[in-house]
């Protein structure tokens, strides 16, 4: 079947999409699954946090989400070059880095040229160990985080049915704390100064669910500063065509009313189709 021009997929060099946290109830899969099915692209970085293993729970893997799993499971049959770059809410992966097929691997970070400069895509989580936690993360973390945001999600449905935007409160918290400032500035200031001095042109981080493209200026030299952001508060990918990076905010899907697989199929209806696909039935 055709599709209409409307539901013709967009053309990428590279996407780049983390901390979907799937498995935790603010995942935003729908929404994730949407701009998975809106693209075709040439290659897939999957920059950490992908499956929320610290939240999750055999009683909660919705369909929605398990659509998500089967859809970059449905671009890797494809051929299109994925990695998957371990972060610390899946760090369970990073034992098996370095696993690879031909256009799939399991890294903990990757360079790709682009365009005769060099990109370095790694989660961030490694700052962890030399940053000092602040507040705020701690009040945001775990199960508490999870909590703030699944009371957000609430919150914007009613938002949202009164024909408002939406509201982001772990992002109000943040912008209030001082700690919070310092420790997003700290992180971004610290991979820029790593990456300029390992003659990096562009690094590509995610982690701190703070979406952004700036150029940092050090006293070692410059370089392009990318983060991912997130698909729990913001719904944003980083996606580079003909040398140049975007940041790409995805439509919340429920307000476009747009309908995916997902919405129509049972878990159980999506686990045996992804075992009949894989032969495992």
């Amino acid at each position: 079947m055709t599709l209409p021009d409307s539901f013709a997929k967009r053309s990428v060099e590279v996407a780049v999409i983390s901390d979907l946290h799937l498995g935790m109830r603010g995942c935003r899969a729908k929404e994730v699954l949407n701009y998975l099915t809106s693209i075709d692209p040439d290659i897939l970085v999957l920059n950490g946090d992908i499956i929320d293993v610290w939240q999750f729970k055999k009683s909660y893997f919705p369909a929605a989400h398990l659509q998500v799993v089967r859809e970059l499971l449905g671009m890797i049959a494809r051929g299109k070059t994925i990695y998957y770059v371990t972060g610390n809410h899946d760090e369970v992966f990073r034992r098996f880095v370095g696993f690879e097929t031909n256009n799939f691997r399991i890294v903990n970070k990757v360079v790709l040229p682009l365009d005769g400069k060099k990109a370095w895509f790694f989660h961030g989580d490694v700052f962890d160990v030399t940053m000092q936690y602040s507040k705020w993360l701690a009040m945001l973390g775990g199960k508490g985080y999870d909590a703030l945001i699944w009371f957000n999600h609430v919150i914007n449905r009613v938002s949202m049915a009164m024909g408002r935007g939406r509201i982001s409160l772990s992002q109000k918290v943040k912008e209030s704390v001082k700690g919070a400032v310092k420790f997003i500035s700290h992180f971004e200031d610290t991979a820029a100064d790593i990456a300029i001095r390992n003659g990096y042109d562009m690094v590509v981080c995610g982690h701190i669910h703070q979406p952004a493209h700036r150029v940092v200026h050090t006293e070692a030299g410059e370089v392009l500063y990318l983060n991912s952001g997130d698909w729990v508060e913001n719904g944003t990918a980083l996606e580079y065509n003909e040398g140049e990076w975007q940041l790409h905010w995805q439509e919340d899907a429920l307000g476009r009313g747009a309908k995916t697989e997902a919405d129509v199929k049972s878990t159980k209806e999506l686990f045996e189709a992804l075992l009949t696909e894989f032969s495992l039935a």
